[in-house]
């Protein structure tokens, strides 16, 4: 399933570009006992926006504190996917590129079980740079 939800403010954005839950997208409410066992993709989109807007804010693009960016967030995100006691494994990426007209394609690729595993992808942006972030839900 693909969808899109853009915010935009003053500086910064966001966007889901993909986003794959099954159960998720097959019934609009879930129960409270589904809910702690189902990847819930705008649960995951809020911790990942939380954490790149803890981390970077609106600072601009500097090359040197790329690689602490990338790791702080990517480490950020799954303690706080932890936390929620789901039974999933996760996978985190992080892409972080800066904003000057060049282009970026990536692309994944999962064989897991549509019923209960989950993904998706949110792109961040202000001023100066680019976030890419894949966060990918696999039931244990």
């Amino acid at each position: 399933m693909y969808g899109r939800n853009n915010y935009r403010g003053d500086e910064v954005s966001f966007e889901v570009i993909h986003k794959s839950s099954k159960r998720g997208a097959e019934r609009r409410f879930m129960d409270e006992s589904e809910r702690r066992t189902t990847f819930v993709v705008d649960e995951v989109t809020n911790i990942v926006k939380e954490s790149i807007e803890n981390n970077i804010g609106s600072s601009s693009y500097v090359h040197t504190k790329v690689p602490q960016w990338t790791s702080t967030i990517v480490e950020q995100i799954l303690n706080q996917l932890t936390k929620l006691g789901k039974p999933f494994k996760y996978i985190v990426t992080c892409v972080i590129m800066q904003k000057c007209g060049a282009g970026l394609h990536t692309a994944s690729s999962c064989y897991w079980d549509n019923s209960t595993d989950g993904s998706c992808t949110v792109k961040w942006e202000n001023k100066s740079m680019y976030f890419i972030v894949t966060v990918f839900g696999l039931a244990i």
